[in-house]
């Protein structure tokens, strides 16, 4: 509501305005006045120092923001071993495009100013210059080509994973679907099984092929625990959409496509509870707080519940604006010691996707009642419409 009321009051203001320039122009009647609607000397000086004011409004808003947002870090979170590179490669991008536009900038109204139409003045006319077309063609284009083959580098040391990378990592599927995540993990044979959203029923909501020997200690989880200083390799599956696997503070994305794997790895370099001790994290956090605390008071006072207490947590987000849910498609990310993540394993790994479906199949069968004969002879039979998947697994 405060926003339309400044909105209003914006519109009304530049309407007093426009009448109040039409007064003045009408009190101009008779006396020496450029009515020709072509611009004089002075109408373009009086646009030159417009120019001027106009770029020290930006440079007075660009040091007002540094100052205020300042404390503010622009990259300082990475949790994975690649992050660190990738934070290099978009602070040197952000101050090269920060140098470029202030200097280009105060040139662009400088050249306003100085070069302002004057009576008799006419501009020097030049089909090219070979000079003037070589510098500003080889710097951009030096200057690119740098950033791109840092881009190239960045992009391969993120993205190459050698055999020997292979042996001691960890593969996860992620599995998007409107609107939820599900991580799949290989078990401890370390190969995840065959999956075809063919085999989707029942309790197999993956569609994993329980006749794959690879697939029967597979497992799945609604949240995704990493163990940190491990390579981890993760296959991704769409069901339905395009989806995008965003892991912000492991500077990780990759497209989840249907009908296809993606894959993305990286390492893990800081436990979820090590990231929460973080001097900057816990002034983030208690920042938070005091916003959910003040809004909280304004929200009893309307008899509604108080805001929880944010609790920092890793999250694995959806990068791709896939439906109506698509804000609340998350996951949570648990990034434990080595030891935590085998306690972890040691108690989730027995609940594989093969015992579920045999589990569910299992109570399906013992739902269905015996037929039972009704007065006028007809048989009757009761039976579970809970759908199982029909695979047995071997």
């Amino acid at each position: 509501m405060t926003t339309l009321l400044v909105l209003i009051v914006v519109v009304l203001l530049a309407v007093a305005l426009w009448q109040l320039t039409k007064i003045f122009d009408l009190t101009q009647v008779g006396a020496s006045v450029n009515d020709t609607q072509v611009a004089n000397d002075n109408d373009n000086k009086v646009n030159g120092y417009l120019m001027f004011g106009f770029l020290v409004f930006i440079y007075l808003t660009t040091i007002w923001c540094l100052v205020y947002y300042g404390k503010f870090p622009l990259m300082s979170d990475a949790a994975s071993e690649h992050g660190p590179l990738l934070d290099n490669l978009m602070v040197i991008t952000m101050v090269l495009i920060f140098v470029v536009q202030t200097i280009t900038q105060a040139l662009l109204h400088y050249f306003a100013f100085k070069y302002r139409g004057r009576q008799g003045q006419k501009a020097l006319y030049f089909a090219d210059s070979n000079k003037l077309e070589f510098i500003w063609s080889i710097i951009p284009a030096i200057v690119l080509a740098v950033l791109i083959l840092y881009g190239l580098y960045a992009w391969t040391n993120i993205m190459f994973v050698d055999e020997k990378d292979h042996k001691d990592a960890i593969v996860i599927e992620l599995y998007a679907q409107q609107f939820k995540w599900e991580a799949r993990y290989s078990g401890a044979d370390d190969v995840l099984g065959k999956a075809n959203v063919r085999y989707i029923e029942g309790v197999n909501n993956l569609g994993v092929d329980l006749s794959d020997p690879n697939a029967q200690d597979d497992f799945t989880s609604s949240e995704l625990h990493i163990p940190k200083g491990t390579r981890i390799i993760f296959k991704m599956r769409s069901q339905d959409v395009l989806h995008s696997a965003y892991m912000p503070h492991f500077r990780a994305q990759m497209n989840c496509v249907p009908g296809m794997v993606t894959n993305f790895s990286f390492i893990p370099t800081l436990t979820t509870a090590e990231m929460r001790d973080k001097p900057a994290m816990i002034e983030k956090v208690a920042n938070i707080n005091n916003i959910r605390a003040k809004k909280s008071v304004d929200l009893v006072a309307k008899g509604e519940p108080a805001l929880d207490p944010y609790t920092f947590d890793y999250i694995l987000l959806c990068n791709k604006i896939c439906g109506a849910s698509h804000y609340n498609m998350q996951m949570k990310i648990v990034v434990d010691t080595p030891e935590e993540y085998k306690a972890w394993l040691k108690e989730n790994a027995p609940k594989t996707i093969v015992l579920a479906v045999k589990t569910a199949a299992a109570e399906a069968k013992a739902a269905e009642a015996p037929a039972t004969e009704t007065k006028d002879s007809t048989t009757v039979t009761s039976k579970d419409t809970t759908v199982v998947a029909h695979a047995e697994a071997k």
